[in-house]
């Protein structure tokens, strides 16, 4: 996550008052609300996108042995972003390792299959953790309003809530490139 420059001085404020707790400009406030609520959405979009690509690794490893090439890249960037190995995802891999990547992963797919297992049965937390909505600013809610203030939409009623756009509106679909015509020269 990048952090535009003001966005950097409203996080730098934001520190301030919570190291040194005095009474915050409500403007103060408003903003650090607002660059909370931006964090919380770029959450909550990493969280679609993190469901569609597993969805997606779903749809790859249905379509086995055909999409090969497509689930080992799926599973191997899954992986690296901290993805955890299903048991589908180990039956899958037997039935690809006779391929030098599938044999790989296979390998690496049971190591962090193993060791998820061990941190469970020792009782620690396996996987991303959920961040806490940050509320504890003074000022931060209105008394009368339990869900914190609004912004306005450009009639004056508080915006209704948007539906967040399909992953497949925000990431559209690879298409392969198509060759440029062929040019004929002209005899003349």
């Amino acid at each position: 996550m990048a952090f535009s420059a003001d966005e950097l001085r409203v996080l730098r404020r934001a520190l301030a008052i919570a190291l040194n707790p005095t009474p915050v400009a409500e403007e103060d406030v408003q903003d650090c609300l607002r660059l909370a609520e931006s964090v919380d959405e770029a959450i909550r979009e990493a969280e679609r996108l993190r469901a569609f690509l597993l969805a997606d690794l779903a749809r790859y490893r249905d379509a086995l042995p055909g999409a090969a090439a497509g689930y080992t890249e799926l599973l191997q960037d899954a992986l690296a972003a901290g993805y955890e190995p299903r048991t589908e995802d180990l039956a899958a891999l037997r039935t690809l390792r006779t391929t030098a990547t599938g044999d790989a992963l296979l390998r690496r797919c049971r190591a962090l299959a193993e060791q998820a297992l061990r941190a469970r049965l020792a009782g620690q937390v396996v996987g991303p953790r959920r961040r806490p909505r940050l509320l504890a600013l003074p000022g931060s809610r209105k008394a009368n309003d339990p869900a914190g203030p609004r912004k306005p939409s450009p009639g004056g009623n508080p915006a209704p809530p948007q539906p967040a756009p399909k992953p497949s509106e925000v990431f559209p679909p690879r298409r392969k490139p198509v060759p440029p015509p062929e040019r004929h020269a002209v005899a003349g």
